[in-house]
């Protein structure tokens, strides 16, 4: 039978609207995912891709799908392929041995404010991590940004297919996974392969290996680099200057005038990788005075979701730090995954969502049947956008809504949080 499907998913733990589904059993040295096509038919998916079709599937699975391939996890890539190849839009693809995350996040805070970005979710840079990614592309996006890792030769190639960037960014080339590789060189070799058909590379010409390797290459498009000692850089910083708190970075763009942006940040660290942002948003077309703001109210990136410990019983789960409904339900998904022997009830407090490409109505209607299909059993809103649409929330037994954060903190409801697992959103 024919079947519309909208996600698709390899761990049967993060199962949300199973009749829209479609999984793909995948095999890896750990585990097979053929073995949880029993449990995934019982709680409603009807659509698996597979390598063994399951003996007597018509009776034991009636009204399924079975997709039968050579292997599961190369169809998922081509199908993700197939995906990106319906967009025309300018897609950013990160490698590096470190801060793929840090950019990636950062570039969204930049660029988000004037045009829909969709990113990878948390660091979703395997060669299962990739296609999830890119399939979430969808007709709203206007520019995708996406991380790539490897950790041996013949691994780029195929995330290079799925991404097909239009952009590269190389961020930086250090030891990790090195151990695979018989020289640093060959290590960046394979990680510039992501880059073949880019139109634009993005890389420190500080860097000596990096720049020869890149020479090497061959490389046919626009060099962006950034670079503090050659003066001939796309983007030469002129000076560094550190304070407590933060750091004040003058520069030019393409021997233009000088300018700068401050970052609240003074690590070497966060210091190369907003160099590196702040090259692929004023290539994007951000005006260096929106670099300029933008830079200065940077927020840290938490690596993981951070869990501690509140009052009354309570345990937080703290991801505040950003805010989409794709990252909305890799929360819910993970506050559920918790092991909690005494079993509280999972609350969702939720601010405003900004610049995702839907109408307001549409948006907050997906919120709503994300947050009951996860089991949010309280919910509280917090926001004018949040206030207005409440209604799309009327199928959730315990809800609460407040104009700002000020109403919610005097209000009973905040009083009244107690022995509950709380996301904070």
């Amino acid at each position: 039978t024919d079947a519309n499907i909208s996600f698709v998913l390899t761990d049967s733990r993060s199962l949300c609207f199973p009749e829209e589904t479609l999984f793909f059993a995948l095999k890896t040295e750990r585990n097979d995912g053929h073995n949880y096509i029993p449990e995934l038919y019982a709680r409603g998916v009807r659509n698996f891709v597979v390598e063994v079709v399951p003996d007597n599937w018509e009776t034991l699975y009636s009204g399924s799908n079975f997709l039968k391939v050579v292997g599961s996890l190369e169809a998922l890539q081509r199908l993700a392929e197939r995906h990106r190849d319906e967009f025309l839009i300018p897609i950013v693809g990160i490698t590096g041995s470190n801060g793929k995350t840090m950019v990636k996040e950062w570039l969204y805070q930049l660029l988000s404010p004037q045009m829909v970005v969709t990113r990878s979710p948390r660091s979703y840079n395997s060669q299962i991590g990739v296609p999830l990614s890119v399939w979430l592309l969808n007709e709203n996006t206007q520019v995708g940004v996406f991380e790539a890792g490897i950790s041996k030769p013949g691994e780029m190639m195929a995330l290079r297919d799925i991404i097909q960037p239009t952009i590269g960014v190389f961020t930086s080339l250090g030891t990790a996974h090195q151990e695979n590789f018989p020289s640093i060189e060959a290590k960046c070799m394979e990680k510039l392969c992501l880059f073949h058909d880019t139109k634009a590379i993005v890389y420190s010409m500080d860097d000596d290996i990096l720049t020869h390797c890149l020479a090497q290459y061959n490389y046919q498009g626009e060099l962006l680099s950034w670079s503090t000692k050659h003066a001939d850089a796309a983007f030469y910083i002129k000076s560094i200057e550190k304070k407590d708190i933060e750091t004040t970075i003058t520069y030019t763009w393409k021997g233009g005038k000088e300018a700068q942006y401050k970052l609240p940040f003074i690590d070497d660290a966060s210091v190369e990788n907003s160099i590196t942002c702040a090259v692929v948003a004023l290539h994007l077309g951000v005006t260096q005075a929106a670099l300029a703001d933008r830079m200065a109210q940077l927020e840290p990136v938490a690596m993981r979701l951070e869990v501690k410990e509140g009052q009354h019983g309570c345990t937080l789960i703290n991801d505040s730090y950003n805010s989409d409904i794709n990252s909305l339900d890799i929360a819910l998904d993970f506050m559920n995954r918790r092991p909690d022997q005494k079993r509280r009830e999972r609350t969702l407090i939720l601010s405003d969502i900004y610049q995702s490409g839907e109408t307001e109505q549409q948006l907050y209607a997906d919120v709503a049947a994300l947050v009951k299909e996860r089991g949010v059993k309280k919910f509280i809103g917090i926001g004018t956008a949040l206030v207005r649409q409440q209604q799309a929330f009327e199928g959730l037994e315990t809800k609460f809504f407040f104009d700002n954060i000020a109403d919610f903190i005097g209000s009973k409801v905040f009083k009244s949080l107690h022995d509950e697992v709380i996301l904070l959103k």
